[in-house]
Formats: C-alpha cells, structure tokens, sequence
C-alpha cells in the first residue's frame, strides 16, 4: 500500500519528533483521518523522504517521530526551466501542477506586455505562497523530493536577460527556426519561454530574440498557454530527458 505523502516546510532528521505546520496537520489528521499510530512520510524538499509515525494528535497539534531517511532521485537529467507568462486564476494553477509532474526544474511567472492577470506588491506575495501549495502538492503526488524553484514574478525583459549559463533558449513558435527533430540541447538545460492568454507581442518577440531565444515548432497549430508549455516540456523530456 503507498503511503501518504506530505510535504512540510520543516528541518527533518532521523530520529526527531516534529509538531506538523498546521496545513499539514489539518491535512493528515482531520481532511484524511489518520490516527495516532498510522504511518505516513514527510519530506522538506531536501531530497529525501522521511518515513514517519503519528505519535499524538490533539486539537493543538499533530507529532509525528521520524523513523528514517530514504535518498528520492527521480530527477531528469534535462534541466528544464519554464518562463511562463502569468495566466488567469486556475490556467496558472494547471500549468504549475502539471509542469511539476513532467519534472520541470525552475519556474520563472512573467508579466508581458498582454499579461491579463495585474499584481501589485501584496497580491503577488500572496500568489507565489499559493502557487509554492500547488508545487508542493504536485511534488507530493509525484513522488518528487526536490520541489522546483519558483522566482518571483518579473518583467519579461528583466526575466529573459537575467536568465545566465549556457541553457538552450526556446519559445513555442509554428514558424519557429527549428523543430523538435532538428533542436540540439547538447548543454543538458533547456528554457522554454510560454507567453500569455493573448500570446507575446512583437516587442515581446524582440526582447526574447534579443536575449537568445529560438523559435521552436511544435507542430502547425497554436496552442493556448496552458497547453503550450506542457506539450513542450513533455517532448523535450521524451527526446533529452527521461519519459
């Protein structure tokens, strides 16, 4: 039987006893119902899991004992990082999730010049702790150990020029200069630009080519935002990573 995974942002050792954070309390004891004595494993992101027993629960907390560490390396070997123009509400949350499940490694929001969704200071706050949940709960069902890097939202001209290394720079385009078949990422990283729902303008266009992005052809059809990234990142993965 597979045990429930959790994640909690928490230091974790072999041999501790922890009080869980109480969105990870309320989740194990009252949403799943599990009572002192049952198993369960926690993991930080620190790339273990932590094979963990509930050892009290009451209406303050929940302490669990951690039992043993296990190493997780289910990593791929493509370093994928998605540049995703900010989508609306639930779009945004899909891309996120799913993007985490094919193994993406960084995710970088973007405001564009056709950037429907406007955050000021505390509203973005607010939504890069919301969208930290998905990842995490993404991780959670994945069975992934390390939670990919979210930054937090950025201009796309100060996103695509700070983006350093030696990664391969794509964005989706049916007109694009290479394909699927012909695109070399000898590197090992790959960046996938994604723009928003209206797409990237042309000056977007010329920020991005500006900062070394190619346009890659993924078929003749235009995808919408929170499809393009993913159909991306899964092809990428078959032919560079591990699906």
């Amino acid at each position: 039987m597979r045990l429930t995974r959790c994640y909690v942002d928490l230091p974790l050792r072999s041999g501790a006893r922890v009080a869980l954070p109480d969105v990870a309390a309320n989740h194990l004891a009252r949403v799943l119902r599990l009572r002192e004595g049952d198993a369960c494993v926690l993991f930080n992101g620190d790339g273990h899991d932590y094979d963990a027993r509930i050892e009290a629960i009451s209406k303050r907390e929940v302490v669990v004992g951690l039992q043993g560490a296990r190493a997780v390396d289910i990593e791929s070997p493509l370093h994928v990082t998605l540049l995703q123009g900010i989508a609306r509400g639930e779009k945004m949350d899909l891309i996120l999730q799913k993007a985490t499940e094919l193994g993406v490694a960084a995710i970088i929001p973007v405001v564009a010049e056709r950037t429907e969704v406007k955050l000021d200071a505390e509203r973005a706050e607010k939504r890069v702790a919301h969208w930290r949940s998905v990842i995490a709960s993404a991780c959670e069902q994945s069975g992934r150990a390390q939670l990919p890097t979210l930054a937090a939202p950025a201009a796309l001209n100060d996103a695509a020029r700070g983006i350093g290394g030696d990664s391969v720079r794509l964005t989706l385009d049916p007109t694009g200069e290479v394909s699927l078949a012909t695109v070399q990422v000898a590197t090992g990283a790959v960046v996938v630009a994604i723009g928003p729902e209206g797409g990237w303008s042309p000056r977007d266009r010329e920020i991005l080519s500006a900062a070394g992005f190619t346009g890659l052809r993924l078929g003749p059809r235009i995808l919408r935002t929170e499809t393009a990234g993913l159909a991306a990142i899964a092809a990428l993965q078959s032919r560079f990573g591990d699906l």
